[in-house]
Order: C-alpha cells, then structure tokens, then sequence
C-alpha cells in the first residue's frame, strides 16, 4: 500500500511498509530514543493509545515503558535486558589461559583453541576465540625489533649531552640532523577501496632505478635540505654540508648529528672540516640507535606519502614528488 499524498502533494511516495521499518528498527540507539519519545509524549499529556498510534507501537508497551520508568528512573532507557552469554571457561581456567599466552605467545588462533580443548575439554571457534583472547586483554600484535647491540650507557650520555647542547643553544646557533636515504623508483601494489565489479591493476614499471639522497632537517624550524647525488659517500656528505651553510649565512655555528656511516668519518670530511673558519660542528648518534636520528622518521612519513599506486614513468617527476613529500613531512 502506497502512502497517501498530502494536499498539494502529487509525487508517489514510498510503501508504507518501507517506510514502518526503519522506525522498528531494533538498534540500541534507535530503541533508546523511541523509548525517550514515548516518555516525552505521555508528559505532554498525550493518553497511551494516542502515543502508541504516533510511535507505531502497541499501547500495552507504553503503559509497561511507563510503569518500568517509574519504578527504575533514567537508568531503565538503556537497558535492553541483554546479558550476554557466560564464559565456558571458569576463573582459574581463564587465568591459566592468560599465563599461557604470556609464556609462549602463540602465533595463531587455532593453536590457542587447541591448548584450550586438550587443557579445559572446551571447543571454541575462530571467531569466539577472538573475542575471548579481547576480554581477556590480550592482542594479536608484532614483536618490535630491537638492534642488537644497543648500549644503554652511550645513549643515556649521548641524550644527555643532546639536551645540554640545547640548552646552552645561542641565538646564533642551529642544530639539525643529516642522513642518507635510497629510494626506489618502481611500482608498489598497495591495498585500496574500488567498485566491487573492477579490476585494479597496475603496469610495471621497466626497472627499479634508485635514488641516494642526502639530506638534513632542523626541528626547531622544520626546514629540510636535500641533495640527490650519484653516490652517497665522503664528496656527498661535503657537498650536503656546504649546503647547509647556505642555508645559515647568519649563524656563527652549526651542529649537525649524524649516524656512523663510513663516509662520515672520512678524511676528506676531516679535513673540509678543518679549514679556517668552517662554522659546522659533527656530532655522532651512538652505533645502532636509529631510534636517535629524527630524520630516520622524516623518510618513514616520505614512503607513506608518497601513494604507491600511480606509476610515474618520468624519474625526475619521481624525483620532484620526493622532494615535495620530503618538505611537507619536515613541516
């Protein structure tokens, strides 16, 4: 049956029907409204049978929402009678679970059920299992990886040393932090929303050209500075700081961290270094700390930038996009 039109009214309008659905729609949300509204109504002096034919409700349902409000208050409108169903697994079976999971942390779902039917006589599947391990307060997560040979002690000092450095700072001064990075130019599939029906694909490209780049950002101001070379090595590394001091013309002194690459270290770096009136100063992150090395991070938001679907054939377009996700990520 086909709802009436209003006077003045001549558009065909929706089934009555379809539109008498979504107002018994059984959702908390939706429930916990027609409830407030029935409330409201019967203040507004309205009789029971006059609410239920307005909320499309039977009027022994208002009467019952009504005697439940007077008797429970506010706190009756959100509750919907649901319980949930009890744990098959008893308290200290629930702990000998987590004790389990904490001591070998299983990889899968299926070993986790198969512990708990050979240990409880209980058989879960996948997806009661999930929820199961979340109450419990455990996560499906990957191990972090830590190098291998971390020193506590040299990073405490050289943290130390980094905020004293800050703090006696003058206003003639800046600090930034320098590394290099080899990005590779070459089509990466990537997960991605698209009509159910298409196909997504992408073309390969022809090879995996890379790029070295050295490049350095100070913190304080966000600003980035970057060179793309051939090699990264010793000349490099003199050309990126020459760089930088163009980029200080007023500063008196310029302190740049850098990891422990080889290169860094060289002598034709020392001796560049040495020259009468050199205003850059070398400081070096402790061996295996890139955690240290904000820059490291600068080049992670680069590669998520930087969307991998499209294919740029063009290697300086490749290039140019590099460098703007590169300054958008130092701001």
């Amino acid at each position: 049956m086909a709802v009436a039109s209003p006077r003045g009214c001549s558009a065909a309008g929706p089934r009555r029907e379809d539109l008498i659905a979504p107002v018994r729609d059984g959702k908390a949300e939706t429930r916990l409204t027609r409830r407030a509204n029935a409330l409201l109504l019967l203040d507004d002096g309205m009789s029971c049978v006059a609410v239920a034919k307005v909320l499309y409700l039977d009027d022994d349902t208002i009467r019952y929402w009504y005697q439940l409000y007077g008797e429970q208050g506010l706190n009756w409108l959100a509750d919907f009678g649901y319980k949930g169903r009890a744990c098959e697994l008893t308290a200290t079976q629930q702990d000998a679970l987590k004790m389990w999971v904490a001591a070998t942390l299983p990889r899968t779902t299926a070993r986790v059920g198969e512990w708990i039917e050979r240990h409880c006589g209980v058989s879960y599947t996948r997806s009661a299992l999930v929820k199961l391990l979340a109450r419990l307060d455990l996560e499906y997560r990957k191990p972090t990886m830590l190098p291998r040979k971390l020193d506590p002690v040299k990073q405490r000092a050289f943290i130390a040393e980094y905020e004293n450095l800050l703090n006696s700072l003058g206003d003639d001064e800046a600090v930034l932090f320098a590394d290099a990075v080899h990005p590779t130019h070459e089509a990466r599939p990537a997960g991605c929303w698209a009509p159910k029906d298409a196909k997504v694909a992408i073309e390969q490209t022809s090879g995996r050209q890379r790029l070295n780049i050295h490049g350095a950002i100070d913190l304080e101001s966000g600003a980035t500075r970057m060179i793309d070379v051939a090699t990264v090595d010793a000349l490099s590394t003199i050309a990126l700081l020459m760089a930088i001091v163009l980029m200080y013309p007023g500063k008196r002194l310029i302190h740049v961290f850098l990891d422990n690459a080889r290169y860094h270290h060289a002598r034709l770096v020392q001796e560049w270094l040495a020259r009468p009136g050199c205003r850059i100063r070398l400081h070096f992150i402790p061996s295996y700390c890139p955690h240290l090395d904000p820059i490291e991070r600068l080049w992670g938001v680069d590669a998520q930038e930087r969307h991998p679907q499209p294919v740029l054939r063009d290697l300086q377009r490749f290039l140019l996009l590099l460098r703007v996700s590169v300054e958008i990520g130092g701001q």
